[in-house]
């Protein structure tokens, strides 16, 4: 004799992929005070500095500098953008966030909208 067993499924909660205000809230706070932040970026750990956060297409976007990467620090500095849809389970650390020096918040790609820009 045959059983019905119930069929388990997972759904993905659309409200979920967007960017929240806590999140806005964390990375403001963590520019203004010029710390990094750990995150979770299409399913990799970051440790990052964050050094502006804008609005691109309409889309909050975070260019910063990616410190550590699965536990590992990189050796390359470079700016890198990540999209705030992307990033999960931002928090902030007490690691100093230093300025890159190639960034430039005058930039044309941050004409439509900066939120938040580290000082120099």
């Amino acid at each position: 004799m045959k059983q019905n067993r119930p069929k388990l499924s997972l759904r993905h909660d659309a409200t979920d992929a967007l960017p929240g205000n806590d999140v806005l809230d964390v990375l403001k706070q963590a520019i203004a005070h010029q710390l990094c932040v750990r995150a979770v970026y299409n399913r990799v750990a970051f440790i990052l500095a964050p050094h502006i956060l804008y609005a691109r297409h309409g889309e909050p976007h975070l260019d910063a500098v990616a410190i550590e990467r699965d536990g590992a620090k990189l050796q390359e500095m470079k700016l890198g953008m990540f999209k705030l849809s992307g990033l999960r389970g931002v928090a902030a650390t007490s690691e100093p966030a230093l300025p890159f020096p190639g960034f430039d918040p005058g930039d044309p790609r941050y004409s439509e909208h900066v939120i938040a820009a580290i000082s120099q």
